[in-house]
């Protein structure tokens, strides 16, 4: 069996990647998948701008971690922006813990994180 894409849609000109519960534990078969789907998104975006909803989340280690810096890379090679949405208390406290949540802009909700691409930077 085949492992399930994630939705990737276009809202209000930001491409935006929802995890669904299929993902609710990212291990490393997912995350075989799920890096080339990502960084393809970001090299294709049009504009660069990713959100990544990890609304049905609830588990992710290293290696994940390690895709969210390649994909915000390849993002900022090409003058974009990445933010992520929707985390569980457990992800946003391993992303407090690691003090990536002060160089990954973090919002509650789909619609806050797209209005929060949509501004232009200060």
């Amino acid at each position: 069996m085949s492992p399930i894409t994630p939705a990737i849609c276009r809202e209000d000109g930001v491409t935006v990647i929802a995890l669904g519960p299929e993902y609710e534990n990212l291990d490393e078969p997912l995350l075989d998948h799920l890096r080339g789907v990502l960084l393809d998104a970001a090299s294709t975006a049009d504009p660069p701008l990713v959100v990544l909803d990890l609304s049905h989340t609830k588990f992710f280690g290293s290696a994940f971690i390690e895709i969210l810096f390649r994909l915000s890379n390849r993002l900022k090679s090409r003058a974009g922006q990445f933010a992520l949405c929707g985390l569980t208390p457990y992800c946003a406290e391993v992303l407090s813990i690691t003090h990536l949540d002060t160089i990954w802009p973090i919002f509650s909700n789909r619609a806050e994180a797209v209005r929060g691409l949509q501004l232009p930077s200060a």
